[in-house]
Formats: structure tokens, C-alpha cells, sequence
């Protein structure tokens, strides 16, 4: 009998685990799979944190698969235990102080940690960011009654933190230091409609707000901003960002730029060990998103199994809810010179559409209010093929309904 090869994952995230999934669909039974987590707890959806945070679903409703599912996998999972070393040269991984075992080929999926703005005061106690399950605990044990919360960063996770405190009754304030939030995804006027949404949410929005620092005896108590404007706080989120993991590949000798270096097949230097998903770096690009993630857990997985695939980069897309709010983004965001924009906009209904055309082709596109054209959007951005002569009203107006067919009266 063929002795299995021996497959050790490092992480057990979402693109761990959709990597295991397209894996195992593929080749079931084929790799003696080992998969280790630093959390206590199996993979789980971080996209429903501001949820968890704001009570509208428990852990339980965050998770993917039971430990049931891994079992019947064959795949050997350790969750609360993290990496400690890699040896290259043996081939092995050391979990904690005690176990190392052996691979022949290795993942590495160890995500992202969340930046820390170096601030006076940001080491204080109730300085905390937004990044997994034992984040949300910290934050509600912090957000008792008439406490007064600031959340700093204006991107889609700090939106998201702000929304879950506002939804506990907490006293919540958003400082973003851009003229707009999400200024990566939206326009101004879309910015402004997920303003207008996250304040309608009991959330007070700071926009060009630079902070100075965080001051408070023994822990925080107040936040200052470099205009002078002082801040009373009893707990600060950062959300500003978020930074490859690569300290555990860099230990162990692998070529690392902002993230762990892969080529096309998701290979590091060392062809045994491959990376994917938020700690990898691809042609000079590490995502932090799902999407490029799971593209990549689809690569490396036919790759294993000795099919010609290659990862070639993800045009990137934002598709979401902001407090509620249905938003679409993908392409460029602001017009560029010689551009043409195509906007609809109705403030009433919350409703806004641009398309941005270039060349006689899609160069970008920001929904807001109503996403029902996004799919087609991304695919004339990703593809570039010309516009149809049809495709302006369809994509800004929906595509129209099949005409009933006609029922023949011939005898």
C-alpha cells in the first residue's frame, strides 16, 4: 500500500479551511493531514463578528464545521496550540513546547495581525482591536453601561466594530482620519450615504480626525486629537488596518516581502512549503480579503494533486452590508482624466450608481442601496470586453424582463 504523504496546515482560518474542503472534494483520503490553530476553536466566519459583537448571532452561528466534519476527513486537527518553530532542513514543526511532527509538503495560513497605531497611551488597558472571537469578549466586557466608546479607523471592519457597540447601547464614536470612510471602495457620495447609515445607527462619525494620543490613569480615559479636541473614552478600538503574519516564516529562513513570497502555484522559496490566503504576498500584492483567499485555496489545492493550475491575481471586488446598508465595489473608485461617469443618485431612497467608463469598456463601478447588477459589473471589469450598446441602461437601470413568448394561433 502507498504510504500517504504527509500534509501539515498552519492555521485554521477560512482559507485553511476552503483549502481543506476543495482538497479532500478532489482527493479524499490521499494526504496524511495534520492542521494546527493557534485559536481554541475550529474555523469561523470573521465577516460575522460585528454581528456576534452586537448580539444578533452567537458563536455557534459563526462556525463552518463541526469537528464531526474533520474527523470524517481523516484530518487531524489541534486548535489552542501555536507553532512555535519550523525546521526546514528536517521537515518538521514544533506545536507549543512538547509535540513536532513531520511533512512533506506544508501550508502556511496564518492570517493577518490587526495594526496598532504606536500612539502615546495605546498600550493602555481598554485599548484593544477587532480582529477574532477573543477581541468581542474583551469589548463587552468593556461596554457596560453609559460607557463611551471610540473606534478608530474608518474602513469596513472598523464600520463594523462601531455598528456592533452602537447595537449594545454603547456611547460610540468613529474617527477616520480621510475626508471619507472606506475611501478605498467608495466616492464621496457614496461615502457619504454609509455616513449618513452608520449615523441614523446611533454611530457619531469624526471624519479628517487625526489622533495625538490616549491618556488615562491605570487605563484609558480620554483621547485627543491633534486639533486640540479632547475625547472622554472608556474603551478604544483600533481598526486600522491589518499586516501579514510572517514572523514564523521569516524564522525559519523563507523569502518574505510585506508578506510570506509566493509564486503562481502558492509556492514560498522552499517548493516543500506554500502560503496562502491574508500572510501571503503574490506579484508584489498581499489581499486582505476573502475572495483572493479562496482563489488561492483552489490553486494550491489542484496544484498538490499535480494539475496545471496557476494563481494569477484577483481583481478585486467589495460586496457587503455596511450597518445594513447594501454596498458594491469594484474597479476604480474615483474618475480618472478622460473618463466618463455615469451616475444615478436619489439621497431620498439611499440609492447610488456610478459606472466609470474608459475606452468603451467598464473601468469601475460603486453601488450603493441596490447591488442586483454587481455580478455583470465584475465580470466587463475583469474580462475588459467593449460595452454592448444595451449594457449603460442595463447595468445602471437592471436588465430588462424576457418579453413573454408569443403563443402560435396557427391550427
Amino acid at each position: 500500500m502507498r504510504t500517504k504523504e504527509k500534509l501539515v496546515v498552519v492555521g485554521n482560518g477560512m482559507a485553511s479551511l476552503r483549502f481543506l474542503e476543495r482538497l479532500t472534494e478532489r482527493a479524499p483520503g490521499r494526504f496524511d493531514i495534520t492542521v494546527v490553530g493557534a485559536e481554541p476553536v475550529a474555523a469561523y466566519n470573521r465577516v460575522l463578528l460585528s454581528s456576534l459583537l452586537g448580539g444578533e448571532v452567537d458563536e455557534a452561528a459563526c462556525g463552518f464545521r463541526g469537528l464531526d466534519w474533520y474527523a470524517e476527513h481523516g484530518i487531524r486537527l489541534i486548535t489552542g496550540a501555536p507553532v512555535t518553530a519550523i525546521d526546514r532542513a528536517k521537515a518538521t514543526v514544533h506545536v507549543g513546547d512538547t509535540f513536532v511532527t513531520g511533512y512533506d509538503h506544508l501550508v502556511l495560513a496564518v492570517g493577518s495581525l490587526p495594526i496598532r497605531l504606536p500612539l502615546p497611551g495605546g498600550d493602555l488597558p481598554g485599548v484593544i482591536t477587532f480582529r477574532d472571537f477573543a477581541d468581542v469578549t474583551t469589548i463587552r466586557k468593556a461596554a457596560v453601561e453609559h460607557a463611551r466608546a471610540i473606534v478608530i479607523g474608518g474602513g469596513l471592519l472598523g464600520l463594523e466594530a462601531a455598528v456592533g457597540l452602537a447595537r449594545l447601547g454603547v456611547d460610540t464614536t468613529l474617527l477616520h482620519v480621510m475626508d471619507r470612510v472606506m475611501e478605498r471602495q467608495l466616492d464621496h457620495t457614496a461615502a457619504r450615504l454609509v455616513k449618513a447609515a452608520m449615523e441614523e445607527r446611533g454611530v457619531k462619525m469624526l471624519l479628517s480626525a487625526n489622533t495625538a494620543c490616549i491618556e488615562g490613569h491605570g487605563r484609558v480615559e480620554r483621547l485627543l486629537l491633534k486639533d486640540g479636541t479632547v475625547l472622554p473614552a472608556d474603551l478604544v478600538v483600533m481598526s486600522v488596518g491589518i499586516k501579514p503574519s510572517t514572523a514564523l516564516a521569516a524564522a525559519c529562513g523563507l523569502e518574505i516581502g510585506r508578506g510570506i513570497k509566493v509564486d503562481d502555484r502558492m509556492a514560498t522559496s522552499d517548493p516543500r512549503v506554500f502560503a496562502l490566503g491574508e500572510c501571503a504576498e503574490h506579484r508584489g500584492v498581499s489581499y486582505g480579503l476573502v475572495e483572493p483567499a479562496y482563489e488561492q485555496a483552489e490553486v494550491l489545492s489542484r496544484c498538490l494533486l499535480g494539475e496545471d493550475a496557476a494563481y494569477t491575481g484577483t481583481s478585486l471586488a467589495t460586496s457587503l452590508k455596511v450597518s445594513g446598508l447594501p454596498v458594491f465595489s469594484a474597479g476604480v473608485v474615483d474618475t480618472p482624466d478622460g473618463a466618463e461617469a455615469i451616475v444615478l443618485h436619489d439621497a431620498t431612497a439611499g440609492l447610488y450608481r456610478k459606472l466609470t467608463i474608459q475606452d468603451g469598456r467598464l473601468a469601475g463601478a460603486v453601488f450603493v442601496g441596490d447591488i442586483s447588477e454587481q455580478a455583470r459589473c465584475k465580470d466587463l471589469i475583469r474580462t475588459g470586453a467593449p460595452l454592448a450598446p444595451h449594457d449603460r441602461d442595463d447595468l445602471m437601470f437592471g436588465t430588462p424582463a424576457p418579453s413573454p413568448a408569443k403563443t402560435s394561433l396557427a391550427a
